[in-house]
């Protein structure tokens, strides 16, 4: 399964010699997991909403409630009755690995996403990863902050964390790629159909499992 690792404004590289061309549409389908986010929902919907995919890319958002029990049910439904492009889901069982796992595998988009809500990946990525995916570079993209390009909101101890944790888990899994604990991913909707009945974790590992399933 290819992989590929992107950074945000960056154009992704031509496709190579025998690759797909690009379709003249694709369908984008970008989740976004939330657990009491009452305070950053609204301002990161806004956010998303502006974000350009790039031209052909029809992308749909999926607010993802984790069995909130704050204000943040009320504030994320009230996008899905102002966009048509927004959408709002309620899953009573706490995991962000299930809830993404469940909506990817309803899905019907041609590539399957998703950002944590606080956006601390920068959302222009979203046009250079689906990109990839398009052009048929590659199955699955991260879009790591440690790439050069991005803009990136982490203090020292939590960036000290994020670092330790990447390396530890390249270390410890022999993975080839460089980011497992990125806060944006995604993947065609063949390598989701593939590898989601195979990830057992259901909460925050549920991704690097993916991942690590790419090798």
């Amino acid at each position: 399964m290819r992989f590929e690792c992107t950074a945000g404004n960056q154009p992704a590289a031509p496709p190579p010699p025998g690759a797909p061309s690009l379709r003249s549409s694709v369908t984008v389908v970008l989740v976004v997991p939330v657990y009491h986010e009452e305070a950053t929902m609204t301002s990161s919907v806004q956010t998303l909403l502006a974000a350009d995919a790039g031209p052909g890319v029809e992308v749909t958002i999926i607010i993802a409630d984790n069995a909130c029990t704050d204000s943040t049910p009320r504030i994320a439904a009230a996008p899905a009755t102002e966009h048509r492009n927004v959408e709002y889901v309620r899953f009573e069982e706490k995991g962000r690995g299930r809830a993404l796992s469940r909506v990817w595998q309803a899905s019907s988009a041609d590539i399957v996403a998703y950002t944590d809500v606080d956006l601390a990946t920068d959302i222009r990525v979203l046009g250079p990863v689906v990109e990839v995916i398009r052009s048929g570079l590659a199955d699955v993209a991260i879009a790591s902050p440690l790439q050069p390009g991005l803009q990136v909101e982490r203090g020292i101890r939590r960036e000290i964390i994020y670092r330790c944790c990447n390396r530890l888990f390249k270390l410890s899994l022999g993975v080839g790629f460089s980011d497992a604990q990125c806060g944006f991913k995604a993947m065609s909707a063949s390598a989701a159909r593939e590898l989601l009945p195979n990830v057992e974790d259901t909460e925050w590992f549920f991704a690097t499992e993916l991942l690590a399933r790419t090798s």
